[in-house]
C-alpha cells in the first residue's frame, strides 16, 4: 500500500549564476534535517516510521513549482513542509491545493532571510485561502548555522504527527453496526460530516450479520479456540451482581464466554477483512469495509436477546489481544459515531489506545464529606466520575509501565510485562440481567491515580458545524472507603476512572462542576497525556473549531491565518475555521 507521505520543498531563489547557486546547497542539508527529525519521531498508526519525500529539485520558479507537484502527486504526498533560507517568488511558487495541510519554515537569518519568504508566502496563501502554518525559529542564526533550533523542532514535529493524523483517516471508512442506540445522537451516523470534514464515508451493517456469521461460521476456527483459551486463562470473573435466584448457570455462562470470543473477531473482520474467510468459502466476507473506526450500537434490540458488546468493545480497543500486542481497534460503544471520531483522533496522534466512558457525574467535595468516609486531598475541589456500561480499553487502569511510573504506552511499545499488567487489573463482571437480558461480561478495572489525561469530544452543532472540546488533566485515587462508597452508587462491575481538570479561573475551567456542566454529550475519550496542542493543531487542519479547551496560548500551532481573525481566542477559531 502506497502509504500518505509528507513532502519538503527546498525553496530557492531563482536568479542563477550566484544567488541560487550559493543558497541551494544549504537548503538541502536542512531538508534533510527535518527529513530524519520527522522520519525517526513520527509513526505510522502500524507503528511503521513515517516517510518524507524531499523535492528533486529545488523550486525557484513556476517550471519547477508544476514539476514538484506532479512528482508529490505521484508519491501520494498528503502534507507539505517548504524549507527556505532566501527570498522566494511567492505567488510564482506556491502549493495551492487547500486539501493538503502546509508549513513553511522560515530560516531566521540577518544574511539568509527565509522569514522573508515566509512572511511573503503566508500572506499569498490567507489571500488565496490556503492557510499555512508559520516555523520561524525565536533566535536568528548564522548564515553557517546548519541545524534546527529546539523551538522550529517542536513546530515540525507537531504539524508533521497532525498532518499524518489527518492523512492517515482520509479514504477509509467508519463502520456502523447497528443504528441508533437509546435515541443517542451521536448514534445517527452523519455521513456528510464523516465526507466533507474527514474525508471518510459510512458503511452500515445490521446487527443480524453478527447473528449470521455465528450461526453459519464464517470466522477462523482456529483463531477462536485460541481466543477462547486465551480468555479463559486471563480474563478473571468477580463476583456476581445479580441476585441469586437471577444468576445464570455456569453452564450459560460458559455459552456466553464462547458467544463474546466469536462477536470480537466478527467484528473485527466485519472492520478490517481476514483472509481466511476466503480458504472457507466466503470471499466477500474477507475483504472487510475498510473501516479504521467502528461502532457497536448493542442496546437494546441486540442485548435484549444477546450478550452484550462489551468484552469485544474492550478488547479489540486495547493494544493487544491473544496474538499479543498490536495496534487498537477503534471500536465505539452504542455506536456512537461522533466518539468513535473522537478516539480515533487520539489513537492517530499517539499511537495509543483511547478510554471510552460516561461522562457519569460531579462529585463535589460537599456531596463527598456527606458520605463521611473522609475527602482525599486530590479531591477537594470534587471530580468528574467517568465509567462506561462496561466497555473500555484495558490499557486505561494505567497499568504499564512507562519511564518509571505507569500510563499507556503505544503499541510497539508494550511488553508481556505491561499486558500481563493490565489484564492482572481487571476483572470481568456478569452483565446487570434487568439490563442485559441476554448477559454479558464487562471490564471492571480503576484506572490508577497521577496520571496525566486529555479528556476529549467532538460534537455536531445544527448550523455552526463540528465542534471540538478538550480538557487536558488529571487522573486522581480516593481513600479506600471513600473509593468504594462512590463506586457503590454505579455498578462496581464498570470501568472507572476519577479526572480532574487543570483549572484556570476561566470560562469551562473556572471549576471542575463548570466542566462537567458545559460538556456536550454524556460520553468522551481519554487520551493518554496532556496532548491539548495535538487536537488543536489538528482540529484546525479538519477546519473543526475548538469550544472549549484549558491549553496555554504559547502551546497552540495553528495556521497563521487564525491571527488575522482574531488571535487566539475561541471565536477567531470559529471564523477562521471557514476559511
Amino acid at each position: 500500500m502506497n502509504k500518505p507521505k509528507i513532502g519538503i520543498r527546498v525553496i530557492v531563489d531563482g536568479r542563477c549564476n550566484g544567488v541560487r547557486e550559493k543558497i541551494e546547497g544549504p537548503t538541502y542539508v536542512l531538508a534533510r534535517l527535518a527529513k530524519a527529525l520527522i522520519e525517526e519521531n513520527i509513526k505510522y498508526a502500524s507503528g511503521e516510521p513515517v516517510e518524507c519525500v524531499i523535492s528533486s529539485v529545488a523550486v525557484g520558479g513556476a517550471e519547477e513549482a508544476a514539476r514538484i507537484s506532479d512528482e508529490f502527486r505521484h508519491e501520494n504526498v498528503g502534507a507539505i513542509l517548504s524549507v527556505s533560507r532566501a527570498f522566494a517568488y511567492a505567488s510564482e511558487i506556491m502549493e495551492y491545493d487547500t486539501r493538503i495541510p502546509q508549513a513553511i519554515w522560515g530560516f531566521n537569518g540577518s544574511e539568509r532571510p527565509g522569514a522573508v519568504y515566509l512572511a511573503a508566502a503566508t500572506a499569498v496563501a490567507e489571500q488565496k485561502g490556503t492557510p499555512v502554518f508559520k516555523i520561524y525559529g525565536k533566535d536568528v542564526q548564522d548564515a553557517d548555522d546548519l541545524s534546527i533550533p529546539e523551538d522550529v523542532r517542536e513546530k515540525i514535529l507537531l504539524f508533521a504527527r497532525c498532518s499524518v493524523a489527518m492523512m492517515s483517516m482520509k479514504g477509509h471508512s467508519y463502520l456502523s453496526i447497528g443504528g441508533t442506540c437509546m435515541g443517542i445522537g451521536a448514534s445517527i451516523a452523519d455521513h456528510e460530516f464523516f465526507r466533507c470534514y474527514l474525508g471518510m464515508q459510512v458503511e452500515t451493517v445490521d446487527m443480524c450479520e453478527i447473528i449470521r456469521r455465528l450461526q453459519l461460521g464464517i470466522y477462523d476456527y482456529n483463531e477462536y479456540e485460541h481466543a477462547l483459551e486465551w480468555t479463559r486463562k486471563h480474563c478473571e470473573e468477580m463476583n456476581d451482581p445479580n441476585p441469586l435466584e437471577c444468576q445464570q448457570s455456569r453452564e450459560e455462562k460458559d455459552e456466553v464466554w464462547k458467544t463474546i470470543v466469536k462477536m470480537t473477531i466478527i467484528i473485527r473482520d466485519l472492520m478490517t477483512g481476514n483472509p481466511v474467510l476466503k480458504d472457507i468459502g466466503f470471499q466477500e466476507e474477507s475483504l472487510g469495509h475498510h473501516a479504521i473506526a467502528a461502532g457497536f450500537q448493542g442496546q437494546r434490540q441486540w442485548t435484549d436477546f444477546m450478550p452484550n458488546g462489551d468484552f469485544s468493545e474492550s478488547v479489540l480497543g486495547s493494544s493487544f489481544d491473544w496474538n499479543g500486542a498490536r495496534r487498537p481497534y477503534i471500536v465505539s460503544t452504542e455506536n456512537d459515531s461522533l466518539n468513535a471520531v473522537t478516539m480515533l483522533m487520539g489513537n492517530l496522534l499517539t499511537g495509543t489506545a483511547q478510554i471510552f466512558a460516561d461522562v457519569r457525574a460531579y462529585w463535589s467535595p460537599k456531596a463527598l464529606e456527606k458520605m463521611d468516609k473522609g475527602l482525599s486531598e486530590s479531591a477537594k475541589d470534587g471530580f468528574i466520575y467517568l465509567t462506561n456500561s462496561g466497555a473500555a480499553a484495558l490499557d486505561g487502569t494505567m497499568a504499564s509501565s512507562v519511564q518509571g511510573t505507569y500510563g499507556i504506552k503505544p503499541f510497539w511499545d508494550m511488553d508481556d510485562e505491561d499486558i500481563k499488567n493490565c489484564l492482572r487489573e481487571t476483572k470481568w463482571g456478569a452483565g446487570k440481567l434487568a439490563t442485559f437480558r441476554g448477559g454479558g461480561f464487562s471490564a471492571s478495572f480503576l484506572s490508577r491515580g497521577g496520571v496525566p489525561l486529555t479528556m476529549v469530544r467532538l460534537s455536531l452543532i445544527k448550523g455552526v458545524g463540528p465542534v471540538l472540546q478538550v480538557a487536558e488533566g488529571t487522573s486522581i485515587q480516593l481513600n479506600a472507603g471513600l473509593e468504594e462508597a462512590v463506586i457503590g452508587r454505579t455498578d462496581p462491575t464498570w470501568p472507572k476512572t476519577f479526572f480532574v481538570p487543570r483549572l484556570t479561573s476561566k470560562g469551562a475551567f473556572k471549576s471542575v462542576y463548570d466542566l462537567m456542566n458545559q460538556w456536550g454529550t454524556n460520553h468522551c475519550s481519554l487520551c493518554y497525556g496532556h496532548v491539548g496542542p495535538q487536537f488543536i493543531t489538528l482540529a484546525s487542519m479538519l477546519r473543526i473549531p475548538v469550544c472549549t479547551h484549558n491549553v496555554e496560548e504559547e502551546r497552540i500551532f495553528r495556521p497563521a491565518a487564525w491571527n488575522m481573525t482574531g488571535g487566539m481566542d475561541i471565536g477567531s477559531d470559529f471564523r477562521a475555521c471557514g476559511i
